[in-house]
C-alpha cells in the first residue's frame, strides 16, 4: 500500500478513533478528487482499527446502486448479522427497507413510518454493540449512497456524542454533491474532522517510484511521471506498472513509458463518476482541440445542463486528468477514444465542425473534424477542405493536406473543381512518397493540354514528370506555360525562372533540346533567392565564376527557410557548395536542412538531404558515414519512388561500398533496376562514375572505361565538363594505366589538372595524385608533395591517405625508408579511420625493418618539441630538405633565393642540434605533410 505524503491525515484519523474508543463518538469526512487515494487511506485506518480492537463495518457507494434502498446499509450490517449473533433481526429489518420502492433524497419526514422505525432499530443494534466494543463504520464514495442509507447515517450521527462509534466517510469532490443534511449532522459533532486529500507533490511521486523501481530509474523518471500524472496516486501507480511491463529498464535519460496501465487508470478514474463524466471525457478525447476543448465540449453536450458539464470539467481537473482544459496526455485521449462507438465519433466530429465553422475558426481546425467525420458532410465543407489542404502544404504538413483533399474529392462531383483538387492531392502525395503521385500525372497532363490546369499546378506537374523520366511531357508542359504568357505574373515568373535553372542544372538534355540559350541569358535580374540559388548551381556547372556562385548560394540559404516552394532551391545551393569543393560549409548547411526536414517529418525532403549529405561525406573521405546516410535515404523513400533521381543514392551506396572494400554489397546495389531516363539527367553521371570505379577496383579496366568515358561524353555534350562535378578524366586515367595505356592515361590526367586551375581544392589534390601515378619517376615526388599539401586542407581523408601512401611508397623505392615510414603509417591511420580497406591493403606496411624507438622516450618528446622552435619558413624549407630536395629545387618551389634557403637551414640545424640533412628528424616530414 503506497501511503505517501499521507502521514498527517492518518494521524488525524487515528486521533478521532482513539477519542471514540474512549466514549466520545466522532466522525471524519475525507474529501478529494478521483483517484487521489481516499480508498487507500480508508483501508489504512480500517487496518489500524482492527489491530486496536475495533469492530469494522465497511461499504462503498456506487452510482449504479444509488436508487437501491438500503444498498450501502446492507453492505455495512449483513456482515454484522453473524458476528453479533442478532438471531436474524438485522436481516429482517434490512429486508423491509426496500418494500416501498426507491426513496427520494429528501428530508427524513419523506420516509414512511415503517422505514423510519427500521432505521431507528438498526441504529440501536450498532450502539448496543458499541457498548461492548468500539465500532468503526467506513463508507467510501458516500456521495453515491442511496437515500435510505444516507438517512440511517444521519440518524446515527444524532446519537453518537457519547457512543464508542467512529464514522469515517469519503467523498469525491465535484463528482456528485453529498446530502447537505448529512454534512450538517457531521459538523454538529464535537469530535469531527474534515480531511482534504491533495495530489502528490513531485517529491511524493519520486518516493512512490523509488519504492517500486530501481533508484536510478526513479530519479530519471520522477519529473516526467509527475508531469504526466499530475500527482494523482492512481495514475502514478499505473505508470509504475508500465515501467515494470517493459522488456528492459529504461536507460539513464530515457523517457517515461506511458502505456496500457496508464490508459486503464484513466478509464477507471472517469468511470468512478457519474455517466456524464465519461461522456465529457470522451468528447474531450475526440475533439482534441487543446485549450479550446473544454468550451467546445460544453456546447457539444447540449442535452446536459451547462452547470453539470462545468462540474464535470472541474472534477476531471481536480483529478489531474486535464491540463488547461485539455486531456493531460495523448495516452489518456487514446484510451478514451477507444471507448467511443464509431457512429458517436462521427456525430461528435461533424457537430464540432459545424460549431467551429459557425465561429469562423481557421479552415485547418474545421477540416480536421470534417476529415474525421468521413461522411454526411455539408456543402460548405468542400471549400473549407481545399483551403485547409493548401494551408497544410504551405506549412509542410503533407499527410494532413492529403487527408483533406481526399475528403474533398469524396464529396466533389464538379469536374472543373476536381482537376485542381487532383493537383493538390498529387502535391501532397509527392512529399509523402513520389510513387503515389504517378497515378495522377497522366490525367493532369491531359487537363493541361485542354487548358483546365492553371499555371501554378502546371509547373508542379512538369517537375513531377521530370522526376519520373517523362521528359517530353515535362517539356511540353513548360512550353505551354511560356506560350500562355502566364509567367508575366511576378510570383509565377520567379518560380518559372527557378524551374528553368533547375532544369538546366539537373536535366541538361531537356534544356539543350527545348529551351534556347538566350531564354536564360537575357532573363531580367531577380532578387528571388530561389532563382538565384538555382542559377548559381547552373552557372557553376557550366564554368561560371566559382566565388560568385558560392556567395550567391550561401546568401540565398540565409534568406530562405525550408518549405515546399524552397526545398529544391536549397538543394541547389548546397550542391553549389559541394561542387565548389567548399565541403565543410556544404556539410554544415546540409546537416542544418536535414535536421529541419526531420523536424517537419516530410519523408522526401529527409531522403533527398540525407542522400546529398552522403555524397558530401564521400568527398570528405568518409565512406562509412556516406553508406549510413544513403541507406537512411532509401528507407525514407523506397527505391521505386526515386524516379530518375535514384542515381544519387545508388551511386553513393556503390561508391561507399567500393571504398570500404565491400564489393559484394556494391554488386548487389548495381543489380537494382534503374530507369532509362536516369542517364539523361545529372544523376546518371553519378551512377556511371560509381559503377566505373567499382569495375576498376575489381580489375576490369575496359568495363570501367566504358562507363567513365560515356560519363565524360555526356558531360561534354551538356556543357557540364567540370571535374568538381565528376572527375571522370582522373578515374579514366587510372583505368587506362591499369590497362597498360600510359600515354592515354597521362594525357587525361594533364587535361584534368589544366581544367581544375591552381586554386587549392580537393579536385586539384586528387588530380595531382593521379598525374603523379602516370608521370616519369623523377616528377612524381614534387607532384605527390603538392598533392599532400593541397589535400591536407581540403578535408578528404581518403584522398589524403592515398597521396601519403603513394609518397611513402616513392620514398621506399628510392631507398629512403626513414622518410617513408611516417607517411605510410599516417596513411594507414587515416585509412583505418574512414574504413578504406582497399587503400590499407595497398600500403607497404611491412616494408623494411621496424623503425627503432628512441632509447629514451624523452628523446622523442624533445625532438618533437624542438620543431616548435622553428618559424613557418624554416619548417617548410627543412621539410623539403628532409624529402631530398636540393637547395636550388627548394628555392624554385618556395620562390626564394638559394641564399635564403641556406640561411634557413643553418638556423634549423642549430635549433634542432643536428649537423646534416640526414640528421633532420623524420617527424618534420609528417609535420609538414599532414598537420599543416
Amino acid at each position: 500500500m503506497d501511503l505517501v505524503e499521507r502521514g498527517p491525515e492518518l494521524a488525524a484519523l487515528t486521533e478521532v478513533l482513539t477519542a471514540s474508543a474512549a466514549g466520545t463518538g466522532g466522525a471524519v469526512l475525507v474529501s478529494g478528487g478521483i483517484g487521489c487515494g481516499k480508498s487507500e487511506l480508508l483501508d489504512a485506518v480500517r487496518s489500524w482499527a482492527e489491530q486496536d480492537g475495533f469492530v469494522v463495518l465497511a461499504a462503498v457507494g456506487c452510482w449504479a446502486e444509488r436508487e437501491s434502498p438500503g444498498g450501502v446499509l446492507g453492505q455495512l450490517l449483513r456482515y454484522a448479522e453473524t458476528a453479533w449473533a442478532s438471531s436474524g433481526r438485522i436481516a429482517e429489518l434490512l429486508d423491509g427497507l426496500g418494500a416501498g420502492g426507491p426513496v427520494p433524497e429528501a428530508e427524513p419526514r419523506t420516509l414512511d413510518a415503517a422505514t423510519t422505525a427500521a432505521l431507528h432499530h438498526l441504529c440501536t443494534e450498532v450502539l448496543q454493540v458499541a457498548e461492548r466494543v468500539p465500532v468503526l463504520i467506513c463508507v467510501d464514495d458516500v456521495q453515491f449512497a442511496d437515500a435510505v442509507s444516507q438517512h440511517w447515517l444521519i440518524q446515527l450521527l444524532g446519537r453518537l456524542r457519547s457512543a464508542r462509534v467512529a464514522l469515517v466517510v469519503a467523498e469525491c469532490v465535484l463528482s456528485r454533491p453529498t446530502n447537505p443534511r448529512l454534512r450538517a449532522e457531521l459538523l454538529r459533532l464535537p469530535n469531527y474532522r474534515r480531511i482534504p486529500l491533495h495530489r502528490l507533490s513531485p517529491a511524493g511521486v519520486g518516493e512512490v517510484l523509488h519504492r517500486h523501481l530501481d533508484p536510478d530509474t526513479a530519479v530519471t523518471l520522477a519529473d516526467e511521471a509527475h508531469q504526466v500524472s499530475a500527482g494523482n496516486p492512481l495514475l502514478v501507480r499505473a505508470l509504475v506498472e508500465d515501467q515494470r511491463d517493459a522488456d528492459r529498464p529504461p536507460a539513464v535519460g530515457a523517457r517515461l513509458r506511458v502505456g496500457e496501465a496508464y490508459g486503464d487508470a484513466v478509464l477507471s478514474c472517469v468511470l468512478r463518476g457519474r455517466p456524464v463524466l465519461m461522456r465529457l471525457a470522451q468528447a474531450l478525447a475526440v475533439l482534441d482541440e487543446g485549450t479550446d476543448s473544454a468550451s467546445l465540449a460544453v456546447r457539444l453536450l447540449d442535452d446536459e445542463e451547462p452547470a453539470t458539464i462545468r462540474g464535470g470539467l472541474d472534477a476531471l481537473d481536480v483529478a489531474g486528468l486535464l491540463d488547461r482544459g485539455a486531456l493531460r496526455h495523448p495516452a489518456a485521449a487514446s484510451a478514451l477514444r477507444a471507448t467511443v462507438p464509431a457512429h458517436d465519433r462521427t456525430r461528435l466530429h461533424r457537430r464540432a465542425a459545424e460549431l467551429l465553422y459557425a465561429d469562423g475558426a481557421p479552415p485547418t481546425r474545421v477540416a480536421r473534424h470534417l476529415v474525421a467525420a468521413e461522411r454526411g458532410l455539408p456543402g460548405w465543407a468542400l471549400p473549407v477542405l481545399r483551403s485547409a489542404a493548401e494551408r497544410h502544404l504551405v506549412e509542410n504538413r503533407a499527410a494532413d493536406a492529403y487527408a483533406c483533399v481526399e475528403a474533398a474529392l469524396r464529396i466533389c462531383d464538379d469536374e472543373s473543381l476536381r482537376v485542381p483538387l487532383k493537383a493538390l492531392l498529387t502535391s501532397a502525395a509527392w512529399l509523402l512518397n513520389p510513387s503515389m503521385s504517378a497515378r495522377h500525372l497522366g490525367e493532369l497532363a491531359d487537363a493541361l493540354r485542354e487548358g483546365r490546369l492553371g499555371d501554378r499546378h502546371a509547373l508542379m506537374l512538369a517537375k513531377y514528370l521530370l522526376w519520373h523520366g517523362r521528359f517530353d511531357e515535362a517539356a511540353e508542359a513548360i512550353e505551354r506555360i511560356v506560350a500562355r504568357g502566364e509567367e508575366n505574373d511576378p510570383a509565377g515568373s520567379a518560380e518559372l525562372r527557378a524551374t528553368r535553372e533547375i532544369l538546366a542544372a539537373s536535366y541538361p538534355a531537356l534544356v539543350s533540346g527545348r529551351l534556347r540559350p538566350q531564354e536564360r541569358s537575357t532573363a531580367r535580374p531577380t532578387r528571388d533567392p530561389r532563382v538565384r540559388s538555382a542559377a548559381a548551381l547552373s552557372s557553376l556547372l557550366t564554368g561560371g565564376d566559382e566565388d560568385e556562385a558560392v556567395a550567391d548560394a550561401e546568401a540565398c540559404m540565409r534568406a530562405m527557410r525550408l518549405t515546399k516552394k524552397t526545398q529544391e532551391a536549397l538543394m541547389c545551393a548546397v550542391a553549389t557548395l559541394q561542387f565548389a569543393d567548399r565541403l565543410p560549409a556544404a556539410a554544415s548547411w546540409c546537416d542544418h536542412w536535414l535536421a529541419e526536414a526531420r523536424a517537419w517529418q516530410v519523408p522526401l525532403w529527409e531522403a533527398e538531404f540525407a542522400s546529398m549529405r552522403a555524397s558530401i561525406a564521400l568527398r570528405q573521405g568518409n565512406p562509412l558515414l556516406a553508406r549510413q546516410l544513403a541507406e537512411a535515404a532509401l528507407k525514407q523513400v523506397p527505391l521505386e519512388s526515386w524516379g530518375v533521381c535514384i542515381g544519387g543514392p545508388l551511386a553513393n551506396l556503390v561508391q561507399a561500398a567500393t571504398d570500404t572494400g565491400d564489393h559484394e554489397a556494391a554488386s548487389t546495389y548495381l543489380e537494382m533496376p534503374v530507369p532509362e531516363g536516369m542517364f539523361k539527367s545529372r544523376f546518371g553521371l553519378y551512377y556511371l562514375h560509381a559503377r566505373g570505379r567499382f569495375q576498376m577496383e575489381n580489375g576490369r579496366p575496359h568495363a570501367a572505361l566504358n562507363d567513365l568515358v560515356t560519363c565524360g561524353q555526356l558531360m561534354t555534350a551538356w556543357g557540364f565538363d567540370q571535374p568538381a562535378l565528376v572527375p571522370w578524366r582522373a578515374e579514366a586515367a587510372q583505368a587506362y594505366l591499369l590497362a597498360g595505356d600510359v600515354a592515354r592515361a597521362r594525357t587525361l590526367a594533364r587535361e584534368q589538372l589544366a581544367l581544375v586551375g591552381t586554386r587549392p581544392s580537393r579536385t586539384r589534390g586528387m588530380s595531382l595524385r593521379v598525374l603523379a601515378a602516370v608521370s616519369p619517376p623523377g616528377e612524381r615526388a614534387d607532384l605527390l608533395t603538392e598533392a599532400v599539401e593541397v589535400l591536407r586542407g581540403c578535408g578528404d581523408q581518403a584522398q589524403l591517405a592515398q597521396a601519403l601512401g603513394d609518397l611513402g611508397c616513392l620514398h621506399y623505392q628510392a631507398g629512403r625508408p626513414a622518410r617513408a615510414r611516417p607517411l605510410v603509417e599516417t596513411a594507414a591511420r587515416l585509412a583505418r579511420a574512414c574504413g578504406a580497406r582497399p587503400i590499407l591493403r595497398r600500403l607497404p606496411l611491412d616494408a623494411g625493418p621496424p623503425r627503432p624507438e628512441p632509447a629514451d622516450p624523452a628523446e622523442q618528446v624533445s625532438r618533437v618539441a624542438a620543431l616548435s622552435l622553428l618559424s613557418g619558413a624554416e619548417r617548410r624549407v627543412a621539410a623539403l630538405a628532409a624529402r631530398g630536395h636540393t637547395n636550388r629545387e627548394i628555392s624554385r618551389r618556395l620562390c626564394i633565393t638559394v641564399s635564403t634557403v641556406e640561411q634557413h637551414l643553418t638556423r634549423t640545424f642549430r635549433k634542432l642540434g643536428v649537423k646534416t640533412r640526414a640528421d633532420l628528424p623524420e617527424e618534420i616530414v609528417l609535420d609538414m605533410a599532414v598537420a599543416g
